[in-house]
């Protein structure tokens, strides 16, 4: 079985949920032009000056976007 992998990137400060919303924008491009397995992406606010964006890879792929998209961390996606 092949695991779902959740990439997260958080952003902190005041414009942390403007920030987050523009990076799950290229994220969602960087799917597309690498033709990836899966689709989904999002953004999230944690707090008024913490927010994530994240997407999720498969296992198989996590190891090469990991390398060329640097997030900040990442784990178990859960359907």
């Amino acid at each position: 079985m092949n695991r779902k992998i959740k990439l997260i990137w958080d952003f902190r400060g005041v414009s942390a949920s403007k920030t987050a919303q523009h990076h799950e924008i290229h994220l969602k491009e960087y799917i597309v032009l690498n033709h990836l397995e899966l689709n989904i992406t999002g953004h999230h606010d944690i707090s008024e000056m913490h927010s994530i964006a994240y997407m999720v890879v498969t296992e198989t792929q996590m190891i090469s976007i990991r390398d060329a998209l640097k997030p900040h961390r990442g784990e178990v996606y859960e359907d």
